[in-house]
């Protein structure tokens, strides 16, 4: 019988790692699915040379792994995937190879096309990200337009920092596969991943023009800040680089100062694909389709949404019965606090059982210990002076 991923491996696969290798990576490394704010994130082959010194590498102690290499095959991997006990088919947003390498990387595409096609023939219709900040050639956007069920979107990051010691790849890289891939797509949708932007490193008035520039290259654009936590300030600290907060906290930093001047440019911008502040909104909107993590609730945070968007949003967000996440709560280990008009409101849930009521739900999921303050987009606190004064 064939193989549904024959000749898409193309040239030597990657070697995979000897299992006495595997045991000594972190245990969070090795589990290969894990539930994320976008996604069932699934990462069978770590190792990036990219040098991105903000890079989430830095949280699975894997940095100084340069070369790409596989925990295991890609139908091994997709197994994993589809019989995790939090995927749902055609509900579960999937993320490929988004923690430890870069899944366009010559050697690891012709991987991250296997599993895409793996999961297509599976008839699978969940929304499947795909993140790079590195080539997309036309002959892989035909690839990615041979795609039939799942729902993909290539999300091309992209930040303009020149400081070499931070970003030592070229932005102007990622500039022009935003553009090939934007020209070339058919069944699948590109997002501009503007980030990280950084007070000091890439918001220069001439920074921003420049995002917005590229805006015209992608269905939406997704603008965000740095994720800061201890591991990547340690690293700034250790390389002598400038640093850019005085905290590590656990969300990422957006200024509210920073993030005004940017919305004011962009008001003034004719031509440009509409921002967003969260990825799932620009992803949904790419679409054509409600947002998968219930955003309307938090309804601030769509005073930028294309007026259409928000319809979409609005016809699909439905407060859901008390009873029913009452019992999904208990289920996961956990409790039901409230269900406003904002969010469900849960004690005793860790990051991804919340991720899993979130997306089957439609309805934000939030953790009363990590209250969101209002306004903040689920962001960090720093830069927000009104909370700065509470606090």
């Amino acid at each position: 019988m064939t193989s549904p991923i024959e000749g898409l491996v193309i040239g030597r696969p990657l070697p995979i790692l000897a299992p006495a290798t595997i045991a000594a990576l972190q245990p969070s490394l090795r589990d290969v699915v894990e539930y994320r704010k976008s996604g069932l994130s699934l990462n069978w082959i770590v190792g990036c040379p990219l040098d991105c010194g903000y890079c989430v590498r830095h949280f699975f102690d894997n940095y100084d792994m340069k070369v790409p290499r596989a925990l295991m095959p890609e139908d091994q991997a997709a197994e994993m995937l589809v019989t995790h006990k939090y995927f749902r088919p055609h509900i579960t947003p999937i993320q490929l190879l988004n923690r430890a390498t870069d899944p366009m990387l010559p050697r690891v595409k012709p991987h991250t096309f296997a599993m895409l096609r793996l999961l297509d023939l599976k008839g699978l219709t969940n929304h499947v990200l795909v993140i790079t900040r590195w080539r997309i050639d036309p002959e892989d956007c035909a690839i990615l337009n041979s795609f039939k069920n799942i729902r993909l979107t290539i999300l091309v990051t992209h930040s303009g920092i020149s400081d070499d010691r931070i970003e030592p790849v070229d932005s102007n890289i990622a500039a022009t596969s935003l553009r090939v891939a934007y020209e070339n797509a058919r069944r699948y949708r590109v997002i501009l991943y503007w980030r990280p932007i950084v007070p000091g490193l890439n918001d220069s008035d001439n920074h921003l023009r420049r995002g917005l520039e590229l805006s015209r290259f992608a269905h939406a654009t997704v603008f965000t800040g740095l994720f800061y936590k201890d591991q990547i300030k340690q690293y700034f600290q250790a390389q002598g680089l400038p640093e850019p907060y005085d905290e590590g906290p656990r969300r990422k930093i957006m200024p509210e100062a920073l993030e005004q001047r940017i919305l004011d440019a962009a008001a003034g911008f004719e031509g440009g694909s509409p921002l967003f502040r969260k990825t799932s909104c620009g992803v949904a909107y790419a679409h054509g389709v409600a947002d998968y993590n219930g955003h309307y609730g938090i309804r601030e945070l769509c005073d930028i949404c294309p007026v259409a968007q928000i319809g979409r949003c609005a016809d699909a967000w439905k407060r859901p019965a008390e009873s029913e996440v009452d019992a999904f709560a208990q289920q996961l280990g956990g409790a039901l606090i409230e269900i406003n008009e904002r969010a469900i409101v849960v004690e005793g849930l860790p990051e991804q059982p919340r991720y899993l009521m979130q997306h089957n739900l439609g309805y934000q999921v939030h953790d009363v210990a990590r209250p969101h303050q209002l306004n903040h987009h689920g962001r960090a606190d720093i830069g927000w002076p009104a909370t700065e004064e509470t606090l």
